[in-house]
């Protein structure tokens, strides 16, 4: 039996939940996976009932319960620490940055939402998203050259809890395709080649048409 549940929302759309769900399978807890779409106008009644705040992704494990992605991945960096970099001052880099995602980047979100099965390439270049778009760059850059060595990642061989917390920061870079540099373009796709990134792809790719959100399935401008 399941030692507790995830509650998440559309794979498609729902970066929080991508955030939350990639924490816990990355700490291997043991929980039901549950899957409430979103209704609009929102918020959604069927999420509000079970979530304390109202909002996905929404997290019960023994006994714990937990809102707020980036609690999440605290809560399970507590049950797995390889979550953050076992070195101090990495660690202390890596959480700042995914504080700085948790709470920051407007202008990307507004206008650059996560829809993983569209292409709006060439759109949403807002002077906010633009901005937004080069200080990840630049932090990208600062912590792949400070902490990720030979590896792949933000810092280093392993798919940790930075890299979570900016996975859907990189599926809006390859649905709208803003023009980076070819280190970021290297890490969106070995972000996108990680298994557990793979299977939210494909999951998405499974929901239903009626899960689909008018607002999220139109380009700016039209």
């Amino acid at each position: 039996m399941p030692d507790g549940r995830l509650i998440i929302a559309n794979c498609r759309t729902s970066s929080w939940s991508m955030r939350g769900w990639l924490a816990v399978k990355l700490a291997g807890l043991d929980v039901e996976d549950v899957q409430i779409p979103l209704t609009r106008p929102g918020p959604t009644p069927a999420i509000a009932r079970v979530s304390p705040n109202g909002t996905v992704p929404y997290l019960e494990h023994a006994g714990a319960r937990i809102w707020e992605s980036l609690a999440i991945v605290e809560y399970c960096a507590e049950i797995a620490p390889a979550l953050w970099p076992a070195e101090r001052i990495a660690r202390a880099a890596a959480r700042s940055a995914a504080a700085e995602m948790h709470a920051g980047f407007l202008g990307l979100r507004r206008s650059m939402w996560m829809n993983l099965g569209v292409d709006f390439a060439g759109r949403g270049r807002t002077p906010e998203a633009l901005a937004d778009i080069a200080r990840i760059e630049a932090l990208w850059a600062d912590l792949r050259a400070r902490f990720g060595g030979d590896g792949p990642y933000l810092f280093g061989a392993a798919f940790d809890a930075a890299d979570a917390m900016y996975a859907p920061v990189v599926a809006r870079f390859l649905t709208w395709q803003p023009e980076l540099t070819a280190g970021s373009l290297a890490y969106c796709r070995a972000v996108r080649a990680h298994p557990l990134v793979a299977e939210w792809y494909a999951r998405a790719e499974r929901e239903p048409v009626a899960w689909r959100m008018a607002e999220y399935e139109t380009p700016p401008g039209v």
